[in-house]
């Protein structure tokens, strides 16, 4: 398989030409990707909510999404595909993120009405038709993660009870991912409970984005697409001009070194080293010791989420105590739980990498912070689902995790 990263020259972690070649996601807090000039995208009032209508992302013509983000034939011949019978909504819990995949796919939001009652119970209507159409519902399973997970299962019911011939459910994000194994005795195994549910509202198909560990696929009794957000982190931090002789590779815990190992092994075959962590309870995290060497280098932290920050922030403080030069923190779910912003704005990080499959208000920005999008990888992925393609492609779904 080709590496994403070109091999490194002494002064830059990817080559001159590697540079010129591709556009990069700029270095600012709130990277968007841009639709085609050919793609026309209606954005006019798609959704229909009861607290009012959700922002729509910026979208400039200039700042163009990586190469392999983005596939041609698709993109090019995306109007005409208007007329198929693909149908994407988008529920009330990132809209932002469902507005950019339907504008990178040339396609306009189907018109949903979700509204809740004064006790609290959630009422969806479809306002467009959908029998025996190939319908995709976009909603992360994020906080508050019972009201999401709630008005996921209602969508997957309207489109079942309105004669839709294939429904998927895009979870940017799944809540409820790490209930996925007892560690003690009389614990629920909630990751298989929430499986059950979608499965049992109607769902026929799930796209997922990096599960919290892959045995939550087995929990499906659906088909299960799973592509990983690590490439659009890996085209980024190819832009930083940083030697690949200075890079090392880290893990927070044990339990993140396959995610980690893959990750290095494309930047550049980087070396790796792994935080020795004790837990003593939920959200709390007690660093013991560090396995490598990190002294002089520059350290990528590389995790699948970040929620209060407790391991991630006490991992970067060990790693500046053992002589790291700079520390980066990755991570494609920013679920951002407090005090994760104190801590991860508290200076220990040279940069804060995260995704947008959760959406992150305007009060939770920091200096620190970037942000970068999965619009264009949602958006192939659905593209092939539809068409009936091979879903595993190599800069999406294979980086090599065990």
């Amino acid at each position: 398989m080709t590496s994403l990263l070109h091999p490194a020259s002494p002064f830059s972690l990817a080559s001159r030409e590697s540079l010129r070649t591709r556009t990069f996601l700029p270095n600012r807090s709130c990277s968007r990707i841009a639709a085609p000039n050919g793609v026309r995208c209606n954005v006019g009032d798609p959704l229909k909510y009861a607290n009012g209508k959700p922002s729509t992302p910026l979208l400039k013509t200039e700042e163009m999404a990586p190469n392999f983000l983005a596939t041609e034939t698709h993109l090019v011949n995306a109007v005409t595909k208007n007329d198929t019978r693909l149908r994407i909504f988008s529920g009330t819990a990132n809209p932002a993120l469902s507005q950019e995949i339907a504008c990178n796919m040339g396609l306009e939001l189907g018109k949903i009405k979700i509204k809740r009652f004064a006790d609290g119970e959630i009422y969806v209507q479809l306002q467009e038709s959908v029998r025996g159409c190939d319908v995709y519902l976009v909603q992360p399973t994020c906080p508050p993660a019972n009201e999401n997970l709630m008005e996921l299962l209602i969508m997957i019911d309207a489109c079942r009870r309105a004669s839709a011939k294939n429904i998927t459910a895009v979870i940017p994000y799944f809540g409820y991912a790490r209930a996925d194994r007892k560690t003690q005795g009389r614990e629920s195994i909630a990751a298989k409970l929430v499986a059950n549910l979608i499965t049992e509202a109607g769902a026929n198909r799930v796209l997922a984005c990096d599960l919290h560990s892959g045995q939550s696929m087995g929990y499906f009794d659906i088909p299960v697409d799973h592509v990983y957000g690590q490439p659009v982190i890996l085209d980024y931090l190819a832009s930083k001009t940083i030697c690949s002789d200075d890079l090392v590779v880290v893990s927070p815990d044990v339990g993140g070194v396959a995610r980690a190992r893959a990750f290095a092994k494309k930047l550049s075959d980087a070396p790796l080293a792994i935080v020795d962590k004790r837990r003593h309870g939920h959200n709390v995290a007690e660093v013991m010791n560090l396995i490598g060497d990190v002294k002089g280098k520059v350290a990528v932290m590389v995790d699948d989420m970040i929620d209060t920050a407790g391991t991630i922030t006490k991992g970067a403080a060990l790693l500046h105590q053992e002589g790291a030069r700079e520390v980066y923190a990755c991570s494609t779910h920013a679920v951002f739980s407090p005090p994760a912003i104190e801590r991860l704005s508290s200076g220990l990080f040279q940069e804060v990498i995260i995704t947008n499959t959760i959406p992150v208000s305007e009060q939770n920005y920091f200096p620190q912070l970037t942000v970068l999008s999965v619009a264009n990888l949602l958006g192939e992925t659905i593209w092939r689902v539809h068409d009936d393609c091979s879903g595993v492609f190599e800069p999406f779904s294979t980086l090599g995790i065990d």
